[in-house]
């Protein structure tokens, strides 16, 4: 054993402690991102069933909301217009969008985290994928 022994001992768990707790960190964002997204949809449909019990008795108006041409924000900016009129519509397309969020947030923290383990090429391969799904997202919009 060198005299540097218990120094690259110390590095080794030290490195190893910031690596654990990176990856429960994503872990966290990943379950939190759920879990948020699907209480924020289910609020969504309780306000939509709230404001309007129709839905629930009768067909035609059920058909209305969640048919072929759904009355469904199609923009940022409708969308929050929508959530600050308390539109139930609205927040379920936000809690989506939180869920479509929340592995493109993880990709963003695994690039710092790779970064802070000075891991250049894990950097340059992670961020190659955010940056793709980045393009994918403006790529994949549909005008109606």
């Amino acid at each position: 054993m060198t005299e540097h022994g218990p120094v690259n001992d110390a590095r080794k768990h030290l490195h190893s402690h910031i690596v654990r707790r990176v990856e429960i960190l994503i872990s966290n964002i990943l379950r939190i991102g759920v879990v948020a997204s699907f209480l924020i949809v289910l609020f969504g449909m309780c306000v939509t069933f709230t404001r309007h019990p129709d839905y629930v008795s009768s067909s035609p108006e059920l058909h209305r909301v969640a048919g072929q041409n759904p009355q469904f924000p199609h923009n940022l900016k409708d969308t929050w217009k929508g959530i600050a009129q308390l539109r139930g519509q609205a927040i379920v397309i936000a809690g989506l969008l939180l869920l479509i969020a929340t592995p493109v947030i993880r990709v963003a923290v695994s690039i710092v985290a790779f970064a802070v383990q000075k891991d250049t090429l894990f950097v340059v391969l992670t961020s190659i994928v955010l940056a793709l799904l980045i393009l994918s997202f403006f790529l994949g919009k549909v005008e109606g």
